[in-house]
């Protein structure tokens, strides 16, 4: 499963968005998250390396709705013994 961080901006862009834009973005954060599991992206949400910021990564997709991330270390929860 797919874990994250957010930013204070990335919290700030997001609350800026529609109500319609933040139903785009999370249609698109589902597709992405689908297509880690299967290990390819769908053409439709364009992932691509960011030039000149190694490490950066961006998806768009439909109109002009962008996001940047970066992968991070694996997160591994610990299973308590009982």
């Amino acid at each position: 499963m797919p874990t994250y961080e957010t930013t204070s901006r990335f919290a700030a862009n997001l609350g800026r968005l529609s109500p319609e834009q933040r139903r785009r973005f999370s249609q698109a954060v589902a597709a992405f998250v689908d297509d880690l599991r299967t290990g390819a992206f769908r053409p439709g949400l364009r992932v691509k390396g960011v030039r000149r910021a190694p490490g950066v990564f961006e998806l768009t997709w439909e109109g002009n709705g962008r996001a940047t991330w970066a992968y991070g270390a694996e997160v591994v929860r610990e299973h308590a013994c009982v």
